[in-house]
């Protein structure tokens, strides 16, 4: 018995991408498997540790969790899609500065996970960077690497401590 297949149409890191997929298929399986796109990572599959987190629409979601057809119609950002975007240049070159990358493996989410964060908290102190993050699991770093990179990032952008208001200069 043939699979039931639906062709979704959406924006993938700006522009437009169509495919015919399985109904069942997940955001995940599409991202790496289909569209080969593997800086979103596959890990506890439950969207319990952030691995897999992708930007829908500017929001962030577990793709692990998602079915490829919920994303007709929408716009996705993945990792690759921000590693050439020069606005988020300055924060994943922060992530590697403060030595927060070490294996890599739950890098892209974090930084996915960062830059979402950041958008609405441009200001935000080291209390916010870490309830950001807590979604986000690493076995590697220990956070601190991780927050310090995101504070440094906020420093950078010369936007005064716990001013939410502002916005980063571009």
């Amino acid at each position: 018995m043939k699979p039931l297949t639906r062709e979704i149409t959406f924006a993938l890191n700006g522009r437009p991408r169509s495919v015919e997929i399985p109904v069942t298929l997940s955001a995940l399986d599409l991202l790496r498997d289909v569209l080969g796109l593997t800086g979103t990572k596959y890990a506890c599959g439950e969207g319990e540790c952030g691995a897999c987190t992708i930007l829908v629409d500017e929001r962030s979601l577990c793709s692990c969790l998602l079915f490829a057809v919920d994303l007709d119609g929408r716009a996705v950002t993945t990792i690759e899609g921000i590693a050439t975007d020069d606005t988020c240049a300055p924060l994943i070159q922060a992530f590697v500065a403060a030595g927060a990358v070490q294996c890599g493996f739950c890098t892209p989410g974090l930084v996915l996970q960062a830059r979402h964060f950041l958008a609405d908290n441009p200001a935000a102190d080291r209390t916010a960077i870490k309830r950001a993050i807590e979604g986000n699991l690493c076995r590697c770093t220990g956070y601190q690497k991780i927050i310090d990179a995101v504070a440094s990032h906020v420093a950078a952008l010369n936007v005064p401590e716990g001013r939410q208001d502002a916005r980063p200069r571009r």
